[in-house]
């Protein structure tokens, strides 16, 4: 059996967020009640914060995540200068033979 991942809005996301936030209700009763997946209310709380701004909430990536994505982006950018590196040094090799 092929199982579907399902998609949601951002604003279906931060209006579950925003049950959670100001309702007595656990994270566990308000998934059953918007028939979403275990654990993905206490996912979206720790991969988003809901931010209000010029009177509009929106969700943007919580300073976890941020960073994760940061950490991410600088060890691609890290696996691409150590391979300058190793090619800069192969070609320094080579030339210190030829000059000999």
């Amino acid at each position: 059996m092929v199982r579907k991942n399902r998609s949601y809005t951002n604003e279906f996301k931060l209006e579950a967020l925003s049950l959670l936030q100001s309702s007595d209700k656990s994270a566990a009763q308000i998934e059953r009640e918007l028939g979403i997946t275990k654990g993905l209310l206490v996912k979206w709380r720790d991969r988003y914060q809901v931010k209000a701004t010029n009177g509009a909430t929106q969700l943007e990536p919580s300073d976890l995540a941020a960073a994760q994505a940061e950490i991410r982006r600088l060890r691609r950018q890290l696996a691409v200068a150590e391979q300058e590196r190793d090619i800069l040094k192969k070609a320094v090799s080579i030339f210190s033979r030829l000059e000999r």
